[in-house]
């Protein structure tokens, strides 16, 4: 099946149109500064083709998918010659909230139901929605799949997912744990398994989806048992503007001391804390690497914040697996920053941790899947480039011959 995986932000659109049965990328891209001067779309035949970059005024998202269905049809940059070749359209949501525990095609029900959950993730579901709506009006007779990335998390049990404040305000505003990034940590825990070569029921595997957002999960038997984001993609680790997980204490704090309203203080957690509120340089993790080489004292301690981070959840996830396969680097900086995996795994030994540390230090901006632990770890520790969405486009592929099966 061709399925056409979009995921939305409030200014941006990335698109891919993929093969599920081969799973060859026809074409990728991104459209960027919608709604704003000088938007443009980048654009790629297969996965790793000479981008082009052309300029459009680009209005809004229906916009800008209807530019990318433009593209894909045009006869040098395109890969179809006819919109019905696209068989189906997957959308990346970040967070179903208590609604959606597992991929869902898409309805007007469905559609309202998405809009409640605009409060768990505020930075990111006004942009899904503006999406959706735009694939609904480009595209009204392809059937189209949200995939959520909290739907991996409906696994874990209640021990973890509650959290210690009272029950009933609990259960009147489903507040609770939900993660994030579970497309990501799904398919390389299930890439993990496979090299692992035992049954799933039997691994016991971290997975570290580090980048500008980043979140670390506990997979046991092929299921995630704990993961680090929670009731919003603000908690846990420290990330590239968001605080992650601090004490709440801080929060009223700073509202009575800044005089800060509700909205400002989620502002402020959100887009000023971070790598770039800690080294007061850069949210990009490249950027403080730079830093720390000419002997930056505040990039240097934003780096060994993140590592120490990692390296607590690890040491917490082992002893709620009770055991451990391996660990798992992704995303941005997990398959691209040497620095960060070894400040992460060093002092490790006692949990059977160790690092190649040339095989680490040359791995970096690659496609394939690498081994970074020395042949004397009892854990072994991999870089599994993400593949999100490819996951996307197998799950919206299930869920269209399910509901026409119906």
């Amino acid at each position: 099946m061709k399925v056409l995986v979009v995921n939305a932000g409030s200014s941006s659109l990335k698109y891919q149109l993929l093969d599920t049965t081969t799973r060859v990328v026809a074409a990728k891209g991104i459209c960027e500064r919608i709604g704003m001067a000088g938007s443009q779309i980048e654009h790629r035949l297969g996965a790793e083709g000479e981008k082009i970059v052309r300029a459009y005024e680009i209005k809004d998202h229906a916009d800008a998918i209807r530019l990318v269905i433009d593209t894909l049809l045009d006869p040098e940059l395109g890969c179809i010659s006819n919109i019905s070749e696209i068989e189906a359209v997957g959308h990346r949501v970040v967070h179903g909230g208590p609604y959606f525990t597992q991929s869902s095609i898409v309805t007007d029900e469905v559609i309202e139901k998405l809009r409640l959950c605009v409060d768990f993730a505020p930075l990111h579901t006004p942009g899904h929605l503006m999406g959706i709506e735009g694939c609904l009006k480009a595209m009204p007779n392809i059937p189209q799949v949200l995939v959520f990335d909290t739907a991996f998390h409906t696994t874990m049990p209640e021990t973890a997912w509650r959290y210690a404040i009272s029950y009933d305000m609990a259960e009147k505003y489903q507040i609770r744990r939900y993660g994030a990034h579970g497309t990501s940590h799904r398919f390389v825990a299930m890439e993990m398994i496979k090299i692992l070569g035992k049954p799933a029921e039997d691994t016991k595997i971290i997975t570290c989806h580090i980048g500008n957002g980043s979140s670390i999960s506990a997979v046991k038997g092929g299921k995630c048992i704990d993961t680090s984001m929670g009731f919003t993609p603000l908690e846990g680790l420290m990330m590239g503007t968001r605080c992650g997980t601090i004490d709440p204490a801080i929060v009223t704090f700073i509202m009575k001391a800044e005089g800060f309203d509700p909205d400002r203080m989620r502002d402020y957690m959100n887009n000023e804390c971070g790598f770039l509120g800690v080294s007061g340089i850069s949210s990009d993790s490249r950027d403080i690497e730079a830093a720390i080489e000419k002997g930056d004292k505040r990039a240097w301690i934003t780096a060994h914040m993140l590592a120490y981070q990692v390296k607590k959840y690890i040491g917490m996830y082992t002893a709620a697996m009770n055991g451990l396969d391996a660990i798992v680097f992704t995303a941005g900086m997990g398959e691209n920053n040497p620095e960060l995996r070894a400040r992460a795994c060093r002092d490790m030994e006692f949990f059977g941790i160790e690092l190649d540390p040339q095989v680490n230090a040359e791995t970096h901006h690659q496609t394939n899947i690498v081994r970074i632990s020395s042949d004397r770890s009892k854990v072994q520790v991999y870089v599994i480039p993400t593949n999100e969405e490819l996951m996307i486009a197998l799950d919206t592929e299930e869920v269209v011959k399910a509901s026409k099966t119906a």
